[in-house]
């Protein structure tokens, strides 16, 4: 049976398994109608706090709380049957101690019913990421340009670029695989340095603004179907441009309602003296109409 119509529920240790061999398909989703149109085609959806831009408006994912990650990681995990929901832990819930990030790790679990969590950061969460995965929390890693430190990073620019960069970024990753994570995100690095970390870590990685090397690779759903457009990353590629087609829609539904053209009679629900007046089997259908 193909990966496509399987309906076996995806784990952290298939996706650990499968390490050099078929590439892991990953996107972000916020909501259940949108998990529900992933499920079949991906092996992983994450549920990013990258939904704060995305959806809430937000300059950065910093003020995504852990309350808004539990909504939105309950929804998806709902309506996906098959791909393995991973969920962020946000920024502030998990740095202080490995102790307070197994207390929002278990939350996001126990309330969303997610399969793992994802959390940013390399050498310095490596403590973190074993006290977790000892305890049956199932972890992501990332490394690289990691949002959650936008404002020590200094922007959003890709990393690794400097010898003694590149190098910090593969002890990192390296620290994160040896803790127990079951796989890495590796964001906005240079290629070379995506695809020496993809050959040296036992691990998968999972690229963003990486390369083509890793182990598997991961977009926001919404770039990918160009529902948002405040900015378009180099590393993206359109598969659909929606937003267009959305603005549309919205227009003629406008011009439909002010021209009274919306709703139609198709589209109403006829009185009792409708019925009456209808002959015959036009009356049955009318009043069968009505029953709908």
């Amino acid at each position: 049976m193909s990966a496509l119509k399987s309906t076996k529920r995806v784990t952290s240790p298939a996706l650990r398994d499968r390490k050099g061999n078929q590439p892991i398909v990953a996107l972000t989703a916020y909501s259940a109608p949108m998990a529900q149109r992933l499920d079949e085609a991906v092996d992983l959806i994450l549920v990013g706090d990258s939904l704060g831009m995305v959806l809430y408006g937000m300059k950065s994912t910093l003020g995504v709380g852990l309350d808004l990650m539990i909504a939105h990681g309950r929804a998806v995990a709902s309506a996906a049957s098959r791909a393995l929901v991973v969920v962020d832990l946000p920024f502030g819930s998990y740095q202080a101690s490995p102790q307070d990030a197994y207390k929002a790790a278990a939350r996001v679990m126990a309330e969303t019913g997610c399969g793992a969590v994802k959390l940013e950061g390399g050498r310095v969460m490596a403590e973190t990421v074993a006290f977790l995965a000892a305890r049956g929390i199932p972890v992501l890693g990332h490394v690289g340009l990691i949002p959650q430190s936008v404002n020590s990073l200094g922007g959003y620019g890709t990393r690794g670029r400097a010898a003694a960069e590149a190098k910090a970024i593969i002890a990192d990753a390296e620290a994160v695989a040896e803790a127990g994570a079951f796989a890495v995100v590796l964001e906005g690095l240079t290629e070379p340095l995506a695809r020496e970390i993809t050959e040296r870590l036992p691990i998968p990685t999972i690229g963003i603004g990486a390369s083509p090397a890793c182990d598997g690779q991961v977009l926001v759903t919404d770039d990918l179907l160009g529902i948002f457009s405040d900015f378009t990353p180099r590393f993206v590629r359109r598969y659909a441009d929606l937003g267009p087609q959305i603005s549309q829609a919205v227009a003629s539904y406008a011009e439909d309602v002010r021209a009274r053209r919306f709703p139609g009679p198709e589209h109403c629900v006829p009185g009792p003296e409708a019925v009456k007046a209808a002959p015959g089997a036009a009356r049955l259908k009318v009043a069968a109409s009505k029953k709908g």
